[in-house]
């Protein structure tokens, strides 16, 4: 079980400690299984660029670059993007920095956003914060895949916080149209929570 945050904005320093100590549990050595089977199943798409906040150790970013899209992953912890660059093989052309996605602005607006494991490790009353700047790292018309953990909000197995897929829904459809949903394959603990939103931005 994930120890939740007693408020809901944590200290600054919360996932610095997080990963300095390697206390992540959330990591699985890999890129998640549906960006996998996703990238595999649209080679038709545009290679663009895609931007990955919360990326911790960059295993999806890095899934992006060799898919061919020019992958940007952000994370808030400095030691999580030291780890993600030391964790990449030269040839790959994957970019890592530091940023704080709910409250700074894009370098640039990116095509793609990809969300796995960022929603839930936010606290419930941060959520509008985050589809406002999940509109505001995307281009207009540009595109947001998400993987999302579905638990109820009070699970005390965690993730630290659950959602549903009827708060997905209301959630983002102020900013993005739906293109498709579905259940991806996973890992064997999770066979049946996560759930795949397609989005574009309106």
């Amino acid at each position: 079980m994930v120890q939740r945050m007693k408020s809901s904005v944590p200290p600054s320093d919360y996932w610095e400690e997080r990963y300095r100590l390697a206390d992540t549990p959330w990591n699985k050595g890999e890129a998640v299984p549906a960006l996998v089977d996703f990238l595999a199943a649209h080679p038709e798409l545009p290679r663009q660029s895609v931007a990955i906040p919360g990326c911790g150790f960059g295993h999806d970013a890095r899934a992006w670059s060799e898919a061919g899209f020019a992958a940007t992953g952000f994370d808030l912890s400095t030691s999580a993007v030291v780890a993600a660059r030391t964790a990449t093989p030269a040839h790959l052309p994957t970019t890592f920095a530091a940023a704080d996605f709910l409250a700074d602005s894009p370098p640039e607006p990116f095509d793609w956003l990809f969300e796995h494991t960022l929603y839930c490790a936010i606290a419930p009353d941060l959520r509008d914060q985050y589809a406002a700047a999940a509109a505001r790292w995307l281009r207009p018309g540009g595109q947001f895949l998400a993987v999302h953990y579905l638990l109820p909000p009070d699970d005390p197995d965690g993730p630290p916080f659950g959602c549903t897929r009827g708060e997905i829904l209301t959630r983002f459809s102020g900013h993005f149209e739906l293109q498709s949903e579905w259940s991806p394959r996973t890992w064997p603990h999770r066979t049946g929570l996560e759930h795949c939103f397609w989005w574009r931005r309106k």
